[in-house]
């Protein structure tokens, strides 16, 4: 089957390709390209070419079955020439999305128009690469190199109106982008056309500018390369002429190509791919999910509550009493008022959030609902209490999802009607940022239960792993381990800031002991002192010495560090020294580099156990928890990618 086609209209041919799902860039595509062009530049009836894209979207970017794999000819930088070279004109017309190597080829075309609804953009640094086929050279030479740097060392899209600002497009339309495509290079050839993109010329930067965007970069970075040595090319596409900019550009793309930092992220590109739809719930369809309900208008409730009205989703709030419900309503226009003051949402918008959200007190009023989510305290009474009167309303069909981070959700099910329908939806906190959503199916859950939960997790854009039943299932489970064994360095002689040092510097933005007191000691504490209560023999913890004594974090001034008021820096704590003399035994030394080494095994220990034990399907779904659930470095893989990397 023919990856593109070629019609004609008049003198102004169009080459429309057809390469589902997302038009990638594979070898028969880029050949097929190639030879368009030969083609079109020996038709004596052709002036110019408009190069459309059937389906959903423009290229969408590189093939990624040929990830890893030698490249073939013929290479896109030259189809990329071969383009711009092309004695006739192209004009790309863009829908969609037009990346990475998608949008290099639209580069190499004369001009570029699009859709409003479209967006451009060069992401290759989310895959630790840069982009490969003149993306940092042609770039500057159409938007300048400002807005350059900010489009490639990010890797953040831009949308049509914004593109078209930049200057890296030439037209938006609001429809029937083929016509009004084939309009525009009609006009187009009424008048002088402009150079090619190598030809245009570019301003160069002082030093001071490539220092402070170099500082700018680093910090965003958080340690991946690729960003970094993308600010190179540009710098090199700003100062030096175009073909040596390509070759430094090329080489630059290679040289990172086979980088573990790549790997890496295209292990978590697979992964994430992979997540929302797996392969046992491919023939099994969800119920529909039109109106929802959430139980409990805290900072979680909140928080499901407004990731649910982000998805267009109406919602029905439920709290216990009137001054409970004015406060969960509060919380819940203060997470759309924020999102306006960071040019998120418009005012229209937020309202429009805030106006499909009932907020009442009366169940009764969930009697239509699709889905009903409790975020009530974690508290199995009080879970049970709300599931009971749950049942009393809701339609016998009605998706019943539990949010809890420790409990068993077959305890807070029990004796509940028609227990197939329930499940459990760990969001993760705040519900409407983070993209983690760990769902933990009961014995009785329903196929068709299960796969609604991950339809919901596509319509919120989150990430979903499934998890079996244990405590803290996937990622409390590693966070213990990975805390407890934090406290072993710490009782061995590491000192606290080195321990966190060492974990900031691997990528994390704060090591276990700082986030402990960001966070509050006292959650784990109260956790552990309930399964004391339990009659469960939980060993003390340093943590539950520092609680007795008061020390709960931040929000006291004081837990593993010390602080001032009014300031977040951690500072060393003499009372902490004196509160632990008696535990720490050791006077172990280690760099930074082993610490993390050492407390990233311990995660991926508690992974593999994880895996026998069947608690997680895939090496895979423990490292996507661990990125979006707990902050590990994106560019490192995961715990379980790191450490098979490391041997």
């Amino acid at each position: 089957m023919s990856v593109l086609t070629i019609a004609r209209d008049g003198a102004i041919a169009t080459v429309t390709v057809d390469n589902p799902p997302v038009n990638a860039l594979s070898q028969a595509l880029r050949q097929g390209l190639w030879d368009a062009v030969a083609t079109l530049d020996a038709d004596p009836e052709i002036r110019a070419v408009v190069l459309i894209c059937a389906g959903r979207t423009f290229i969408a970017g590189a093939d990624v079955t040929e990830f890893g794999k030698p490249p073939q000819e013929p290479h896109l930088p030259d189809l990329v020439d071969r383009i711009e070279d092309a004695q006739k004109p192209w004009i790309a017309a863009i829908h969609g999305s037009a990346l990475g190597g998608g949008f290099e080829v639209a580069m190499g075309c004369r001009f570029r128009v699009a859709l409003d609804s479209a967006s451009v953009g060069l992401p290759e640094v989310t895959l630790g690469i840069v982009p490969g086929a003149s993306g940092t050279v042609r770039t500057p030479r159409l938007a300048g190199v400002e807005a350059a740097v900010d489009l490639v060392t990010s890797g953040k899209p831009v949308r049509a109106a914004k593109a078209l600002s930049l200057g890296l497009i030439d037209a938006v339309f609001a429809d029937d982008l083929h016509t009004n495509a084939l309009a525009f290079a009609r006009e187009a050839l009424t008048r002088d056309l402009p150079p090619p993109v190598s030809l245009r010329p570019i301003t160069a930067p002082n030093a001071a500018f490539w220092e402070d965007r170099r500082k700018t970069v680093t910090k965003a970075a958080k340690g991946a390369e690729a960003p970094l040595r993308a600010l190179d090319c540009l710098r090199k596409a700003a100062e030096a002429p175009f073909a040596e900019a390509m070759a430094y550009e090329r080489q630059t793309f290679l040289d990172l190509r086979g980088s573990d930092q790549a790997a890496a992220l295209r292990h978590v590109f697979f992964a994430e791919r992979a997540a929302p739809r797996p392969a046992h719930l491919r023939d099994v369809g969800p119920l529909p999910l039109r109106r929802a309900g959430v139980i409990g208008g805290g900072t979680m409730g909140a928080g499901i509550a407004a990731a649910l009205r982000d998805a267009g989703i109406p919602v029905t709030l439920i709290e216990r009493d009137d001054e409970a419900l004015a406060r969960g309503t509060a919380t819940l226009r203060a997470i759309f008022d924020g999102a306006v003051k960071r040019g998120k949402l418009t005012d229209a918008q937020a309202d429009g959030r805030m106006a499909g959200v009932a907020a009442t007190t009366d169940y009764a009023a969930l009697s239509d609902a699709d889905l009903v989510i409790e975020a009530v305290f974690e508290d199995i009474a009080v879970k049970r209490a709300v599931l009971d009167q749950l049942a009393a309303v809701c339609r016998p069909d009605a998706v019943l999802a539990t949010n809890t981070s420790y409990l068993d959700p077959r305890l807070i099910a029990e004796g509940l009607p028609n227990p197939g329908r329930f499940i459990g939806l760990h969001f993760f906190s705040p519900a409407n940022v983070m993209r983690l959503l760990e769902i933990v199916p009961v014995p009785e859950t329903a196929p068709q239960t299960l796969a609604s939960g991950f339809a919901l997790a596509r319509m919120l854009n989150k990430i979903p792993v499934q998890s079996g039943i244990c405590e803290g299932f996937i990622g409390n489970r590693i966070l213990k381990r990975y805390r407890a064994g934090a406290e072993a360095l710490l009782r061995q002689g590491v000192p606290i800031a080195d321990i966190d040092a060492a974990m900031r510097g691997y990528g994390f933005a704060m090591g276990p002991f700082e986030a402990q007191d960001l966070g509050g000691l006292d959650i784990a504490f109260l956790q552990r002192e309930g399964a004391r209560a339990a009659g469960r023999d939980v060993p003390e913890t340093l943590g539950d010495i520092l609680v007795r004594a008061g020390r709960k974090g931040q929000k006291t001034g004081g837990g593993w560090y010390d602080y001032a008021p009014g300031d977040r820096r951690p500072q060393p704590s003499t009372a902490v020294s004196d509160l632990l003399a008696g535990r720490i035994t050791g006077a172990v030394q280690m760099d930074h580099d082993a610490i993390a080494r050492h407390l990233v095994a311990e995660m991926a220990a508690e992974g593999r156990a994880i895996l026998d034990e069947g608690i997680a399907a895939r090496a895979s779904d423990i490292d996507l928890v661990e990125i979006h659930g707990y902050g590990f470095p994106r560019w490192r893989g995961g715990p379980m990618f790191a450490t098979g990397r490391q041997g």
